[in-house]
């Protein structure tokens, strides 16, 4: 395939893509921040507890 096959192609491809809005892509950003900080407390305090469990059992 040509090169400028390809980039024809991927322009028609692009103009079928529906973009988010401003206001969805905000949002989603939103919601990515806040499960990986939710998700690092929960890893960061079972890591806690496992390794004070481990060190009383050691």
């Amino acid at each position: 395939m040509k090169i400028t096959e390809y980039i024809k192609d991927t322009r028609a491809e692009m103009a079928h893509v529906s973009w988010p809005t401003r206001k969805q892509a905000i949002s989603y950003s939103l919601v990515v921040v806040l499960v990986s900080i939710g998700t690092s407390l929960l890893l960061g305090f079972s890591d806690y507890i496992f390794s004070s469990l481990l060190k009383l059992l050691v």
